[in-house]
């Protein structure tokens, strides 16, 4: 087995094993009035500044929980990726 593909496999023992840790939310938390997809592209959107704000304020928190899932989760991908950090304007020579 050569050097990178121990590596890989390395790579993806661990990736594995963290993924073991990552907290989960069962669907009888979910709430109909949860945030839902615009909340999340909101919350996405402002992501840089509520995550500033999160580190001196207390009560603030940059993802809601609980949330109705995997539409909240997809707002927020799209806040940050496409309006938000993520978004910006550059030029290729």
């Amino acid at each position: 087995m050569s050097s990178t593909m121990k590596r890989i496999a390395l790579i993806l023992a661990a990736s594995l094993a963290l993924s073991a840790c990552v907290a989960t939310v069962t669907q009888s938390t979910v709430q109909p009035e949860a945030p839902g997809f615009l909340l999340g592209v909101w919350h996405g959107f402002a992501f840089p500044v509520t995550f500033i704000l999160s580190l001196f304020v207390g009560d603030i928190a940059i993802y809601a929980v609980p949330n109705n899932g995997h539409f909240y989760d997809f707002g927020y991908f799209v806040g940050i990726c496409f309006l938000g950090v993520g978004a910006r304007s550059s030029r290729r020579r």
